[in-house]
């Protein structure tokens, strides 16, 4: 859902708000990279991600819909809060 609302972060702007080790949620992102989800680049040592967009419109919709259901609601709240509070966001990575 996060990576609905910046369009695209970087592995370590995750993990600091989602709280999970740097291997832990690269892991899983690669096994979303690997089911087609997301897409990633790399820019020096890091690599960013973002919602594959030529993802079919119906999952794209699901996903807009699964990202209204968790407005508000923990723990995405405090994900996205960290996340705003370890970067400043978005543009300004904490990784650099």
């Amino acid at each position: 859902m996060l990576l609905l609302a910046y369009k695209e972060m970087c592995v370590c702007e995750l993990t600091g708000a989602i709280g999970a080790a740097q291997p832990h949620m690269s892991r899983h992102l690669a096994q979303l990279r690997e089911a087609g989800l997301v897409l990633d680049r790399r820019d020096g040592l890091w690599i960013h991600y973002r919602i594959n967009p030529g993802l079919p419109e119906w999952v794209l919709a699901v996903l807009d819909k699964a990202a209204q259901g968790v407005e508000g609601v923990q723990p995405y709240d405090a994900d996205l809060a960290a996340l705003t509070e370890s970067t400043g966001r978005l543009g300004r990575s904490r990784c650099a």
